[in-house]
């Protein structure tokens, strides 16, 4: 993510969105009293158990367990990251995403305004450029029609140090706008020079449609690189980025399956031949990064790489990678082209009919994984089978618990011809130490936090007298301090806002948890104040007496009945440990 978003604008945005709107355009609801009911768009079910809360904007389904706010819920239910998420809902609104960088916020809107203008001028050149007549021959000559290379934007950055700079100029850009944008970079003498020169481009597009970043392919075969991107900037990142994703979502509205390439021209050949699904990572190896945004598109991926020996080692890397994020439902195939081949190559000699046909032949992990495997042992032998073994142990302990990870492992006894294996359990507990699943004991003290997390005005009734419970050892206190003081200093804070305070921390799993509370009984009947009040004094009664329990056992007891060190253990053990 280029900058965080600064957490003013997270609770600005929700204290102005409508949970119940968000969810009702994608699952219509209808009204249960004080909430909203539907049947949960998370998991199969024919009695509504899926409930929306005006109040706390916050959805819960008593059947799966899932819960969370307007920010949560479109991840979950569009497939998008938290910052894509939160563009959507501030697009809604009408609001504009800021960053900080540096401790400061920064808007990322003038950028966009300048690579779109950037957008514009490439295609221009491409139709009316004197030296245009290249680019277009390249372009033909790999068999692209007019029409595909204008449904994917492709341009021409003609020959010059700074056509782009000075029509920009012309519209108010300064030399360092055109530099944060990547559009431009300073030679030695610390000029403002183009970064595209003489190169066809590709404009790369974030899931809104709005050009993030350029690729360019050299028309001279002696300028090097070949294929060069924009440089990292606050709004691209090469690594998390896809090209042709935005596209394929868009020509396939229900995709089922992606198809990973290498290159640019691969993605838009396959386009040309009606192969819409297909996107390529920028000229890096797949990343984490790369897996976990298609797997929250699609369920099924198809890398495909060049048939040479570049390709199958980004293949191999591809299946590292990948192997953390297949958890059961998910699949992913290896499309190995002939040697020589490459998507575009292969497309045009073959056709559609035939090309979808290899995809549909496409090796397994499972069989990519093994087979690889085998080719750098003998199999033949117990030593080989050994090696074999000792090979795949560390890839399958990659994979998570489930029924996949099982089937590996049954696959690896055969392979091996193997009794058991010795793989370690997954590492859950390491890579994620967040419980989601906790179950929580009801106390007073989480019973108070899940008061004021449905009723948060609670915290502007209190007396200054009543907040004597805050200096108490116990860390879930401290908790309940610190929310009561946050609707203080800040009453218009939605719960919603403040669960996302909390994201992605063992707090934060405690809170969503509470606040799925709801009164037993009708809420105009409820004493909320006088309840939460009444536990307030109860909890700082009993951190009174916790506080001067050992000094009273002590003075009913000899003190010479314990040492000095047995004293302090008593003390200790009367310090509540855990929320």
């Amino acid at each position: 993510m280029a900058g965080r978003i600064p957490r003013e604008f997270i609770d600005q945005l929700l204290s102005r969105v409508d949970l119940v709107e968000i969810v009702n355009a994608r699952v219509p609801l209808r009204r249960a009293g004080q909430e909203f009911m539907a049947c949960c768009p998370f998991h199969a079910e024919k009695t509504p158990s899926f409930t929306v809360s005006p109040r706390k904007q916050f959805y819960h389904c008593f059947g799966c367990g899932v819960h969370g706010t307007a920010i949560g819920f479109l991840m979950a239910y569009e497939r998008l990251e938290f910052p894509e998420a939160v563009e959507d809902l501030a697009r809604l609104v009408g609001l504009e995403v800021p960053r900080t960088a540096g401790g400061s916020s920064v808007s990322t809107q003038p950028l966009l305004d300048w690579l779109a203008q950037a957008d514009r001028f490439f295609r221009q050149q491409l139709r009316t450029h004197p030296a245009r007549q290249r680019a277009v021959d390249y372009l033909r000559q790999r068999g692209l029609t007019g029409q595909i290379a204008a449904s994917f934007g492709i341009g021409y950055a003609p020959p010059g140090w700074d056509n782009l700079s000075q029509t920009l100029h012309q519209a108010g850009a300064t030399p360092q706008d055109l530099i944060d944008a990547g559009l431009a970079s300073r030679d030695e003498q610390g000029r403002a020079r183009d970064r595209f020169r003489d190169r066809i481009t590709f404009p790369i597009r974030d899931r809104r449609g709005r050009v993030i970043a350029f690729g360019g392919r050299a028309l001279d075969s002696e300028l090097t690189p070949k294929y060069l991107n924009s440089p990292e900037t606050l709004v691209f990142h090469k690594g998390t980025e896809l090209y042709g994703l935005h596209e394929a979502r868009s020509r396939t509205p229900h995709l089922q399956r992606l198809l990973v390439v290498e290159g640019y021209m691969d993605v838009v050949a396959l386009a040309q031949h009606d192969i819409p699904y297909t996107v390529a990572t920028l000229g890096t190896a797949t990343t984490s990064e790369h897996v976990e945004r298609l797997f929250r598109v699609v369920s099924d991926l198809v890398f495909c790489f060049d048939g040479d020996r570049a390709g199958r080692a980004a293949a191999w890397r591809a299946l590292e990678v990948a192997l953390p994020y297949l958890r059961d439902g998910r699949q992913i195939g290896f499309l190995l082209l002939p040697e020589g081949e490459d998507p575009d190559t292969l497309i045009r000699r073959e056709g559609r009919v035939a090309f979808e046909r290899r995809l549909e032949q496409a090796m397994s992990l499972a069989d990519y994984l093994f087979s690889a495997l085998r080719a750098q042992v003998d199999p033949n032998t117990l030593a080989g089978r050994a090696r074999l073994a000792e090979l795949a142990r560390p890839l399958l302990e990659k994979l998570p618990d489930g029924h996949f990870r099982d089937l590996m492992e049954e696959r690896l006894r055969q392979e091996a011809q193997l009794v058991s294996t010795r793989l370690r359990l997954p590492a859950t507990t390491t890579s994620n130490p967040i419980d989601h699943n906790l179950r929580l004991t009801r106390t007073p003290l989480r019973k108070a936090i899940a008061l004021l997390l449905y009723r948060p005005e609670l915290a502007q009734q209190l007396r200054d007298d009543a907040l004597a419970f805050q200096d108490g050892d116990e860390p879930g206190m401290k908790l309940l301090a610190s929310l009561i003081a946050a609707w203080r200093t800040n009453p218009q804070l939605t719960t919603a806002a403040l669960l996302e305070r909390y994201r992605d921390t063992r707090e934060g799993v405690i809170l969503e948890r509470l606040a799925t509370w709801e009164p037993v009984i009708a809420e105009g009947n409820y004493q909320f104040a006088q309840e939460f009040s009444d536990i307030l004094a109860a909890l700082d009664r009993r951190n009174d007496l916790l506080e001067h329990l050992p000094d009273m056992l002590l003075r009913r007891v000899s003190p010479r009945a314990f040492s000095t060190e047995e004293q302090e253990v008593l003390r200790n053990l009367t310090k509540v440990k855990n929320v």
